[in-house]
């Protein structure tokens, strides 16, 4: 592979006009597909194999007219203090404002709550229900001012009005000042790192030319805006570091007095190597969120896979050919004064001995301390790892609504509100199908199932049962005692799914709970189902990779066990956090309550990712340093020199780009940039700097024994490169080795 990569390299170097017209051509085509696509549908959220799922279509199918795709407000009225909201002021001034939302060109119809009974029984609290002929992401401002508009209207009428529902969703952007955030904390970063403004420059160019590709071929293939959320999150994180790390290859083979063209195609055929392998394994983990079996996370997944194939190919093509137009450029200014100008014979090249010398960097120093006291640091660094993961132990997945969100919206003053006037359950209320086809007494059955629902404790009302136009189906809603966040709702769900069972014995009419609530509950159940399969797939197949990377047992173990342990540590973060409530005020969180089901699938496919990214960075330098002669414990050394700045660097850009998301204003984001700022730092700073070090070095030349059988099996790769040092040298180089001698 390391020759394969090598003359990659040396090809986009040499043909880099060539190569450049070719991405831009790309990239542009691209784009006119995706300007010209059609507007793809709206993501429909379907979780295949649970009775929720199968409710919901039998329902489809027997009641056809009654389903709705459409966004939904529900409009919340509550009277002042001592007032009725029926009386004459209090129903003149809900009925102007209902009359009002209404006429709206996008309003599908309005439940005005004085017609249809919603009205809580002490008769404070109102509701009107508002149905749209659009999907949220598609509703106008002028739809969204007529919301606004209510609420003010309430005010200068006395009445207090708040609004929640999928109408008050925010639209899916395709970027926004997050990522602008991200990518200038990155260059600030990355002038740090590189110290010149070039070497800078190329990553983030590079990384922006991959998000821009990838993304507009999702576009054109006809995938949802949503679809696309994570793999610009990834496509901007692997394309910044997989640029870094060949960058600066590069810089290190130019320092070593290579020519421009030379150590452009020995960055390509060693770091390439590395990225190739690094990138397989983010692949690998975004495209086993399959394992889950739920279609738009699948669709999430593969998106993303996609364009982190994508930034892989950029970084070996691309990143070479834009390294033809700096040769220099990229290099520090204290090496530019003596490296040879553009265009001159590389036999002037940089003498080795005109390298200005060097002071032992921190990451060296860090690397020689950690090899000196081993277990030392081994065992403190396990302990406290261990300690940050115990609150994990408490872990509670759930869907949290807008109970979640800040008590300052009013989504959740709407939701606070209708709680406290109809109760905690009608926020969750579970709706029931049941089917009679081909049972001898329909109603019979369905009466049987209204009193079984009715007398099962922990549900307060029974809405009267309605059948289709066949017959054949029944449909009602149940509202429980509790809120739908609550487990005493996902008890009750289990248990009047048991009671399900003894009903179909007995009458022989199929009986499915579904919902919103149901369905969350399922969605929950689903990745916890989920959780174990897919963390073996991933780990598995990333352990047999990495064998072939490394060609060692004991370091694809170590690597995939560090792993475990950094998303145990973030997952003890989120909990104590947004399930305890420690420090919850310092970031906004107001609400705790149960982590969003779909984050631990989320934090570990992402997270793999980045975590092998930084092992293969850098391992193969100790590697490669290995190979090439140097003892178990120096290889350490020597990897953390060429590496340990570059790990520093990129983790540095992906833990500011993620913290970023902890000012989010929903829960479920500051969830996400909490936990994936938490974990990179661990894996990064943690588990790869510190206790992979050690581990090595208590392990000494057994951290690289394979088996020679294995060995026998396992096709050698050459991450190292070691194939580049015994091929024939170029003409150029000759000339370079000459003027060395």
């Amino acid at each position: 592979m390391a020759k394969f990569l090598y003359r990659v390299g040396r090809f986009a170097f040499e043909k880099r006009k060539l190569v450049v017209v070719l991405w831009l051509g790309i990239m542009a085509a691209l784009v006119a597909g995706a300007a010209s696509a059609p507007t793809p549908p709206p993501d429909t959220f379907s979780i295949p194999g649970t009775e929720s799922q199968q409710a919901f279509d039998l329902l489809a199918e027997r009641f056809p007219g009654t389903k709705s795709d459409g966004a939904e407000a529900r409009i919340v009225f509550v009277a002042p203090d001592g007032q009725q909201i029926g009386s004459d002021a209090n129903k003149a001034a809900v009925e102007k404002i209902v009359s009002e939302v209404a006429g709206g060109t996008q309003v599908k119809g309005v439940l005005d709550p004085f017609q249809t009974g919603a009205v809580s029984k002490n008769g404070t609290t109102a509701y009107a229900t508002v149905s749209y002929n659009v999907t949220s992401d598609q509703l106008t401002d002028a739809s969204h001012d007529a919301l606004t508009n209510a609420i003010d209207a309430g005010k200068g009428s006395g009445v207090t009005v708040e609004v929640g529902g999928s109408a008050l969703q925010p639209k899916p952007e395709m970027g926004g000042a997050t990522e602008a955030i991200g990518i200038a904390i990155a260059a600030i970063v990355l002038m740090i790192t590189f110290g010149a403004f070039a070497a800078a420059g190329l990553p983030l160019v590079t990384a922006l030319i991959g998000i821009g590709v990838g993304i507009a071929a999702i576009v054109t293939i006809g995938m949802s805006t949503t679809t696309t959320t994570l793999a610009m999150m990834l496509g901007l994180a692997v394309g910044i570091d997989y640029a870094l790390f060949i960058v600066s290859r590069y810089r290190t083979e130019r320092a070593e007095g290579y020519s421009a063209e030379e150590a452009a195609g020995r960055a390509v055929g060693t770091a390439g190597s590395a990225v190739v392998f690094a990138g397989l394994t983010v692949v690998i983990a975004l495209a086993g969120l399959a394992v889950v079996g739920i279609p738009m996370l699948t669709k999430m997944g593969l998106a993303a896979a996609g364009t982190v194939a994508v930034a892989v190919t950029i970084a070996l093509t691309l990143l070479p050919a834009l390294l033809g137009f700096f040769q220099n450029a990229v290099m520090p200014k204290a090496f530019r004064r003596v490296l040879p100008i553009a265009g001159q014979a590389s036999g002037n090249g940089l003498n080795a001995t005109e390298i200005p010398d060097e002071k032992p960097g921190m990451a060296t120093r860090w690397a020689r301390f950690v090899v000196r006291r081993p277990v030392a640091v081994l065992l403190i660094g396990l302990v406290g790892m261990g300690v940050l993961a115990l609150p994990m132990t408490s872990l509670e997945l759930g869907m949290p609504g807008d109970e979640a969100q800040p008590t300052s919206t009013t989504q959740r003053r709407a939701y606070d509100a209708l709680a406290a006037g109809f109760g905690p359950g009608f926020n969750g209320p579970l709706m029931i199908a049941i089917d009679v086809k081909g049972v001898a007494d329909p109603k019979g059955a369905v009466d049987q199932a209204v009193k079984t629902l009715t007398t099962t404790k922990g549900v307060v009302e029974v809405s009267p049962a309605m059948f289709n136009q066949a017959g054949d189906a029944a449909m009602l809603n149940v509202i429980p005692a509790s809120g739908p966040s609550s487990t005493d709702t996902k008890d009750l769900v289990n248990q009047l799914r048991g009671e399900a069972t003894a009903l179909k014995s007995a009458t022989g009419a199929t009986v499915l709970v579904t919902g919103a609530t149901a369905m969350n509950i399922d969605v929950s159940q689903k990745m916890s189902d989920a959780l174990l399969p897919y963390l073996a797939v991933v780990v598995g197949l990333a352990i047999l990779l990495l064998m072939l990377v490394f060609r060692s047992i004991a370091v694809p173990i170590k690597a995939a066990l560090g792993f475990l342990l950094s998303v145990g540590a973030a997952f003890g973060v989120i909990v104590a956090v947004f399930q305890w409530g420690w420090l919850a005020g310092l970031i906004g969180v107001h609400q705790t309550g149960p982590v969003m089901s779909m984050m631990p699938i989320f934090l570990i496919g992402v997270v793999f990712g980045l975590a092998m990214d930084y092992e293969v960075f850098l391992v193969t330098r100790m590697r490669e340093a290995y190979a090439h002669g140097e003892s178990a414990k120096d290889a350490i050394v020597t990897g953390f020199r060429h590496s340990g700045r570059v790990v520093v660097a990129a983790a540095a850009i992906m833990i500011a780009v993620f913290s970023g998301f902890i000012g989010g204003g929903e829960a479920m984001i500051k969830m996400m940039g909490l936990g994936l700022a938490a974990a990179v730092f661990f894996d990064a700073f943690i588990v790869r700097m510190t206790l992979v070090p050690a581990v090595l070095a208590l392990l000494g030349d057994k951290a690289w024994w394979l088996p020679d059988w294995l060995a026998k099996i396992l096709p050698n790769v050459d991450v190292e490169g070691e194939s580049l040092n015994s091929k024939e040298l170029a003409e150029p180089e000759r000339e370079l080795e000459s003027a060395r001698a």
